[in-house]
Order: structure tokens, then sequence, then C-alpha cells
């Protein structure tokens, strides 16, 4: 399998950990969001996923799949063990919701494109972008925190889907200064999942493009 990644790219660090987690090797192909105004609008990655987004998931027969939650939802069904959605239903329910916060109702809204816009087409300035970012990061992790149980992971023992969104958006929250003081079990989680292998593994910093050309991108 291929994987088409960028190091800082919130969606495609969840895989990241998801494959750590499960112990897949993947082969991996780079993506930078930002060289030559952004790779992932060239017509050749575009063929590999129309949303012009990281991650996409290339499988040996050629399948694209796209989207990080689906990607693990594969990843957890081609290999079952170590479990990253609960066996109980009621729980899988609850990981999946606190994943869905992140990933579907937070995330997105300061992502690379959104803040472009922004920027470009709504001639929004700084100040403008970093109250955008600040609301919208701090009403989901609110939600989050209200949602998790830490044990010491989001809902157990073991890190699980909500575990792996939680992380990537802490990360974000720490690179814009997104204040954490008000949510002592989303900072707790953190903490958990930056001494677990798979989430050191799986870091920004620790990918083999993170030195390439400077810049910001969610």
């Amino acid at each position: 399998m291929l994987l088409y990644d960028y190091f800082r790219s919130s969606a495609a660090f969840r895989v990241r950990i998801a494959l750590a987690l499960k112990g897949i090797a993947v082969e991996r192909r780079f993506v930078h969001l930002l060289r030559g105004g952004g790779e992932q609008k060239q017509p050749d990655y575009l063929r590999k996923n129309p949303q012009g987004l990281v991650p996409a998931l290339e499988l040996d027969d050629g399948v694209v799949l796209t989207q990080s939650l689906a990607i693990i939802e594969y990843l957890e069904a081609l290999k079952p063990e170590p479990r990253l959605i609960p066996d109980d239903p009621v729980c899988a329910a609850q990981a999946r919701a606190a994943a869905l916060v992140i990933a579907c109702d937070t995330h997105p809204l300061g992502n690379l494109r959104v803040v472009s816009y922004l920027e470009t087409e709504l001639r929004q300035g700084h100040d403008a972008i970093v109250k955008w970012r600040t609301h919208w990061a701090t009403l989901g992790l609110a939600a989050l925190e209200g949602l998790i149980r830490p044990a010491p992971f989001c809902f157990g023992r073991e890190p699980n889907i909500a575990d792996i969104c939680l992380a990537p958006q802490v990360f974000y929250a720490a690179r814009f200064g997104v204040p954490l003081d008000a949510f002592p079990k989303v900072r707790a989680v953190a903490a958990a999942c930056a001494q677990h292998p798979a989430f050191i593994a799986a870091h920004p910093a620790a990918q083999p493009d993170a030195d390439q050309a400077p810049g910001q991108a969610p």
C-alpha cells in the first residue's frame, strides 16, 4: 500500500497513528501542501484524489481510499487487532462521536483551504484569522472535554479512534496558540498519547518530510 502524506496534515497524522498502532507498514509519497502552490492541486494527484486533500491510501490493486476516518475504518477491517473501534456498540458510538467532533466539526474549519479562502477571497487579516481559528478550535475542544473519560486514554486503557483524532487536534492547537487551560481532560489524554510509541512515531516532527520547505499548513 502507498500512503500520500504530508507531515503537518492533521488528517494524515491520524492515519499514521492508526498504521503505527496496527503495525502496518506502507510505502509513502509526500505531497507538500505549500510548495509550488500546493502539490495536492497537481493533475496527477487530483486523478488519485479529486478532492485534492491528504491523506490518500492507494491499495495494491490501484484502488485509492480517501478521508482519514474512512481509511482508519478500512485498516480496522483489514487487521482487527488491536481494536481502534470498541467491540461494545455503545462504546463504539461514543468513540466515533468524539472522533467526529474533531474530524468533521472542528478541524475542517481551520484547514489550509478554509484559511486561504478567508485571506484571499474575504480579505481577512491576521487578527481575524487568529480569532476564527481560536473560536472553532475552542468550541470543538470544549465539546470533547465533556465527552471523554480519561483512563488514561479517551475511553479506557488503550487508545482508540477518539485518541487518534484528539492528539493531532491538540498539536494543531499548540501550533496556533489556542489556549488549553480550560480542558484538563483533553490535556491528560494528550499527555498519555505523547508517551505512546505509535503516537511518537506518527508525530509530524518525526516524519521524513518535516524538514522540507518552510511554511504552515494545518
